[in-house]
């Protein structure tokens, strides 16, 4: 039996967002804005909860990180996007690829359970307030951060070495404006089963147990919100969870939209918009949500 040549692919062609020559540079303007945007956002949060007394909690220690995975899974996509706009042919060699798929993966794995443990602090802070401080210690603060930057790199690995040590066969054009599973498990002619496999258990994982903790811990929290007789106590909890509900919902509800639509209904343009918004603009808009909706953070920022 032959064995048929296989092209080695040093480098992969990104199609991009757009391959209308005239939208490149609106879209370019466009688009730095929005990670200039979202750099500075997250980068003054962090710097705002690191610096200021009263933002000393667990609550903005989360925070914290929840700006450090925001402002890392858009730096891992968002500069090559933008290069791509002022350059003739969009490639990215393999290795930057293989690095580009694991720092994006690392991030938004780590997103996934860091508003998990958000939840559960909101949990403890509501239903728990008496013994808030001896529950939520700043040993347990890490150890729930920590896990899950763990979790997410063990997770990057996994799918990244199943990935590239694949052969690709030549094939090197990736329908998509980075370097994501799918579209690269598309071009593979060796292990696309057993790598659609992984990518299937593992987002299975994390898409059921993030969204779980989520759900329990705010049905305890309505459930203890419900029986306090007090409106203004009432008021107070519902502000407490107002910002991380808000974030909550526009994250998981774009990955709703993208992974559990039907798939008659999938087109690439339409993931790409999707992929657009919990790229770019979800963690430009989480440091904006909790600045306008909190007020220790709105007097922070007046103080600095």
């Amino acid at each position: 039996m032959e064995t048929p040549n296989l092209t080695v692919v040093t480098e992969f062609i990104l199609m991009g967002i757009t391959d209308r020559p005239e939208l490149q540079a609106p879209l370019f303007g466009f688009f730095l804005i929005i990670y200039l945007t979202t750099l500075v956002g997250n980068l003054g949060m962090i710097v705002l909860t690191m610096v200021d007394s009263r933002l000393q909690t667990p609550m903005y220690f989360f925070l914290r990180h929840l700006s450090i995975t925001d402002l890392g899974y858009s730096t891992s996509v968002g500069p090559k996007m933008l290069r791509n706009f002022i350059v003739d042919q969009n490639t990215i060699p393999f290795y930057f690829c293989a690095a580009q798929l694991s720092f994006f993966s690392m991030f938004i794995v780590s997103e996934f359970f860091i508003l998990s443990a958000m939840s559960y602090d909101r949990y403890v802070a509501i239903c728990k307030p008496l013994l808030y401080n001896v529950i939520m210690s700043r040993r347990v603060c890490w150890v729930l951060v920590a896990i899950p930057y763990l979790y997410s790199i063990f997770v990057a690995l996994i799918v990244t070495i199943n990935i590239f040590s694949s052969s690709f066969c030549g094939h090197n054009v990736i329908s998509h404006f980075y370097c994501d599973g799918l579209p690269l498990i598309s071009l593979l002619c060796s292990n696309k089963e057993e790598s659609e496999m992984v990518i299937l258990i593992l987002s299975v994982i994390d898409l059921i147990s993030s969204p779980v903790i989520i759900l329990v811990s705010y049905l305890l929290i309505l459930r203890a919100i419900l029986r306090m007789n007090s409106a203004e106590g009432r008021k107070k909890a519902f502000s407490t969870c107002g910002s991380h509900l808000t974030v909550v919902t526009v994250f998981y509800g774009t990955l709703i939209f993208m992974y559990v639509q039907p798939q008659s209904s999938h087109s690439i343009n339409t993931d790409k918009v999707a992929s657009i918004f919990y790229t770019m603009v979800i963690p430009m808009l989480n440091p904006l949500i909790y600045s306008l909706r909190n007020k220790d953070v709105k007097q922070a920022l007046r103080k600095l």
